[in-house]
């Protein structure tokens, strides 16, 4: 990266700088602005590499740097998709100079991830009987303390709190696997796709996932419109999401993406069984659990398809990067852990806390 002064996180104010850049990005014609007065674009770009040294160089790194880099590539990223919003929202989304910024921050943020995890090991392992083992035991684990915190107990302060959070990427879901499926025909493809039109209720919207969704959102009298609370999402939430954005538009990336899903879609009933049962322990009617529900029936299944009829063949297809179908798999049981710690963690301060039983 390049080299900047150190310069102490206390006299930055990173929540100000995103705001600033916020209104920048959305500038008309923003690349004719830069090159015009270039300073401008200056001043942030020196700003986001003294954050990417506060995030990236030292251990876990600043949590405030990692939330400003994470919500300023994802206003980046969401141009992606269409929020039939206002048509000149879009003006910039192909600009340069937010293309530079977005290859900066994802090649940093990619590489400090990684090195969480032992790669080596996954070229060494056999793809296919480890991906088996992998998803047997994923479907039935044991509880983290986490999850039986948010099980047992959070109240309904929480409850809705939990909503809030998961309201980011429960009102757009599966918009990046979208991203994922067009070009070559084939089996592979073809189960991609049939995951894809379940997950958006086979083109009707009352049976769309997002849409049982809104009826939570609903039941609680809370806001339904996408983003509505953005400002409570915790920066590893929004890393998580990111790196969905990271791996889907990246064709190189395809492997990992499809790794990352396999895991996403085994893993996602014992989660929101938690959540479901959360609800169902407050008293909540169906409609406020519905969501929960509708994946732990379909997201079993949904598991079982991408590892017979997705990554298995694409493991033998790709038997010499096969490993990064399980470096897929395991970078995403790394960021969906530190999500729900962080996000657990938000839900106590938003409630009072005490005492629960773990089991």
């Amino acid at each position: 990266m390049d080299s900047y002064p150190k310069q102490p996180t206390s006299e930055i104010d990173f929540l100000e700088i995103e705001e600033a850049f916020s209104k920048f990005i959305k500038l008309k014609n923003l690349d004719l602005y830069i090159k015009e007065k270039p300073e401008k674009a200056a001043i942030f770009e020196k700003l986001i590499n003294i954050a990417v040294c506060e995030a990236y160089d030292d251990g876990d790194g600043c949590p405030q740097a990692h939330l400003f880099l994470q919500r300023m590539l994802y206003n980046i990223n969401r141009l992606k998709l269409f929020w039939y919003d206002d048509l000149d929202n879009y003006t910039n989304e192909d600009s340069s100079f937010l293309f530079s910024i977005r290859s900066q921050v994802e090649k940093e943020s990619q590489d400090w991830e990684i090195n969480h995890l032992d790669i080596e090991s996954f070229k060494e392992s056999n793809i296919i009987n480890t991906l088996h083992t992998r998803v047997a035991e994923d479907l039935n684990p044991k509880p983290l303390k986490d999850d039986l915190y948010i099980r047992n107990g959070i109240s309904e302060t929480g409850y809705r709190r939990l909503l809030a959070i998961a309201s980011l990427n429960g009102l757009v879901e599966a918009s990046q696997l979208s991203r994922v499926l067009g070009g070559v025909g084939n089996e592979v493809q073809s189960m991609l796709t049939r995951i894809f039109l379940e997950e958006y209720g086979g083109g009707k919207l009352s049976r769309k996932h997002s849409s049982f969704f809104t009826t939570m959102l609903k039941e609680f009298d809370m806001n339904t419109r996408p983003e509505a609370y953005l400002d409570l999402v915790p920066w590893s939430t929004l890393a998580n999401i990111n790196h969905s954005f990271t791996l889907s538009e990246h064709k190189r990336c395809f492997l990992r993406y499809v790794g990352g899903l396999l895991f996403t879609e085994v893993t996602t009933p014992a989660v929101f069984k938690n959540f479901k049962l959360a609800g169902e322990r407050l008293g909540f009617s169906e409609n406020a659990v519905g969501y929960w529900d509708l994946h732990m029936k379909e997201d079993e299944r949904h598991g079982q398809w991408m590892l017979d009829d997705v990554a298995i063949p694409l493991a033998v297809q790709y038997r010499d990067r096969a490993w990064e179908i399980l470096l897929g798999y395991e970078q995403q049981r790394f960021l969906n852990i530190r999500a729900g710690k962080d996000v657990a963690e938000s839900i106590r301060q938003g409630q009072d806390v005490r005492d629960f039983p773990l089991k």
